[in-house]
């Protein structure tokens, strides 16, 4: 779809440039292949741009995908190859994800897949899925998720902290006159 526009050019161009540099087609394939392994699909799973954005553009493996790991998750799915229905299909995705835990700094946008414009936050946002997959008894991918750490304090503990002063808020031992800050007003 981003063909019919013009090309960047200047700041905008060199902008685009370092989105394009965060992309690596290692993690992309080992995505598509986790994709592969819980849904079936793609029968493609390089790992390159363009074979990433043909996979996925419109949204309808990107549905199967949630909807494999919590039934539906995704009411309609659209067949439909229309502008339209396939980003209506990427957005669906992307309101799964969220009710799904993955945080939403970690989602991409509807344009980003659809105008080929970021396909590093794509693959980032289902890395993240990827993490939560394990909590629907799905192989995940990446790293495992940290477990909360909840911590009880008693009264008498909290009441201990307070007495504490932090190196923070610096200290009174020593010579503290004849300090100033910047120039000495000169007369």
């Amino acid at each position: 779809m981003g063909d019919y526009r013009a090309g960047k050019a200047g700041i905008n161009a060199e902008a685009q440039a370092r989105i394009h540099s965060k992309y690596n087609n290692d993690i992309a394939h080992e995505t598509l292949e986790w994709i592969k392994v819980i849904t079936g699909e793609p029968a493609n799973t390089a790992g390159d741009a363009d074979n990433l954005y043909e996979v996925l553009k419109d949204g309808t493996l990107l549905c199967k995908l949630v909807n494999a790991l919590q039934e539906g998750s995704v009411k309609k799915v659209n067949q439909s190859t229309m502008a339209f229905k396939c980003m209506e299909n990427i957005n669906a995705f992307l309101e799964a994800v969220k009710k799904l835990g993955v945080p939403a700094q970690e989602t991409f946008q509807t344009i980003d897949l659809w105008e080929k414009q970021n396909l590093y936050s794509v693959v980032v946002c289902l890395q993240s899925l990827g993490r939560k997959a394990g909590n629907f008894g799905k192989p995940s991918i990446g790293p495992k998720e940290a477990d909360k750490n909840v911590r009880e304090f008693t009264e008498e503990q909290l009441k201990a902290g307070q007495n504490v002063i932090s190196l923070q808020y610096g200290t009174n031992k020593g010579q503290q006159s004849g300090i100033s800050f910047g120039n000495k007003r000169q007369m």
